[in-house]
């Protein structure tokens, strides 16, 4: 892969863009997460569910479309109101609040009264005159058809239960024609919509729409701003603590310096090769460990004691310099696993892959600026693993890896057979992140 047509074409974002929209991303997945564990999400979704209940949609349907005239408040009111005002009835409610009219009905019913219709003589009392006036008139007649009449029974029972405190309540609601926004059901969706139209519910969710990157996969785990050596330790971080850790080989120039040449300086850990003479122990495929003079120093170092992960993210800013080879990868420290090569630079072009014998597979990476830091990611995941460089992706494979922890391991050397020169490995920060799941 030609990085540089990449940048030139605008596929790959320069470090510092990439840098930017790392930071830009953890602080969106930091804000994420706080809104994740708010009160207001919480009240949000749970008016979510009771907005979007059935009982809830019909209760709002019923109560913003029905009409007044359809309900049985409305009904019993419109025949109540519809008896009451017949002429028949106004004469009837008029009969009964008449005090003239009261006091025919009383005389009508005294014993005086029937004492007088059994003596002839007295039919022509003043009383008697004003009886029979009143009882011939249409006035009596209306009141007597009413008196006995189902319109009657019927208007006093729909006036006794419109009387009542439950239907005034029900018919108040029916016959309020903004019933839906005086109801606690509106009161409770304009609450749900306002917290649907805040800006930290809209983000919350348009994140989770996007499905944005690593965001919602990956939480922090290992963060090394490569300000001490408080998280590095010399040598390969060996599995066995009876192998001879930190030793060289060889067919190659450097003799190991256990530590000395890797230096902490501005935030940053840089391994360097140098040329100097130093005698160490040396493996040799022949003899085993033997005394070998070497014409460099360089160094190894590992995380094994701070810090190692089963699958995750692993993110590193490295750019190397000179001719030595260099490594910065995950290893387990068993002899014959795999290693993963985040950054390696062989002496000639830049790869990253993996490193497993006659099984390596390695990318090659043409085009890039070895004066000029990357971010390099490797993404581990139980199906895959795949690499990058800044935003580009360039190789992805089935996951082989075992499943144990890894941890980091830094390392430059000088094979025997290529030109020797001093170097330095520069790693400015790494970023481990472990899956959510």
């Amino acid at each position: 892969m030609n990085l540089f047509t990449a940048r030139l074409t605008g596929k790959m974002l320069s470090t510092e863009q990439f840098e930017k929209s790392i930071q830009d991303m953890i602080e969106r997945v930091n804000r994420w997460r706080q809104i994740e564990k708010s009160p207001e999400l919480a009240e949000y979704l749970k008016l979510k569910e009771i907005v979007e209940s059935p009982k809830f949609q019909e209760t709002k349907r019923v109560l913003s479309e029905r009409k007044y005239k359809d309900t049985e408040e409305g009904r019993k009111m419109t025949t109540f109101e519809r008896i009451s005002s017949t002429l028949r009835m106004k004469g009837y409610k008029y009969a009964l609040e008449n005090s003239t009219f009261q006091s025919f009905l009383k005389f009508r019913d005294s014993e005086d009264f029937q004492k007088m219709m059994s003596i002839k003589e007295r039919l022509k009392s003043s009383e008697l005159r004003m009886y029979n006036m009143i009882y011939r008139s249409a006035f009596y007649k209306n009141y007597q058809k009413v008196l006995n009449s189902p319109e009657l029974r019927q208007m006093e029972e729909l006036e006794k239960e419109i009387n009542t405190e439950d239907f005034q309540k029900r018919h108040a609601l029916w016959a309020d024609a903004k019933r839906w926004q005086h109801s606690e059901e509106y009161k409770t969706e304009q609450r749900f919509l306002e917290l649907q139209n805040s800006d930290d519910i809209k983000f919350y969710f348009a994140q989770r729409s996007e499905k944005i990157d690593w965001a919602e996969l990956f939480r922090p785990s290992f963060n090394d701003d490569m300000s001490s050596s408080k998280n590095w330790k010399p040598g390969y971080g060996y599995a066995n603590p009876n192998a001879k850790d930190g030793h060289s080989r060889v067919s190659e120039r450097q003799a190991y310096n256990n530590g000395k040449n890797t230096f902490f300086v501005d935030g940053r850990m840089s391994l360097e090769t140098h040329e100097e003479s130093k005698e160490a122990v040396a493996w040799d495929e022949t003899k085993g460990f033997v005394n070998h003079v070497f014409d460099y120093t360089s160094d190894v170092m590992n995380t094994k004691d701070a810090f190692s992960q089963e699958s995750g993210m692993f993110m590193a800013k490295v750019r190397s310099q000179g001719t030595p080879h260099h490594f910065f990868g995950l290893s387990t420290g068993k002899s014959g696993s795999p290693m993963v090569a985040i950054y390696h630079y062989n002496g000639d072009i830049h790869q990253l892959g993996l490193v497993n014998g006659n099984q390596t597979k390695m990318a090659d990476l043409t085009g890039m600026l070895r004066s000029m830091y990357y971010v390099y990611t490797f993404r581990w995941n139980k199906d895959e693993l795949i690499w990058y460089v800044n935003n580009m992706e360039l190789l992805r494979m089935p996951n082989k890896l075992p499943k144990e922890a890894m941890f980091f391991l830094a390392q430059s050397w000088l094979p025997t057979k290529e030109k020797g020169g001093a170097g330095k490995l520069k790693v400015q920060w790494v970023r481990v992140y472990r899956s959510v799941d």
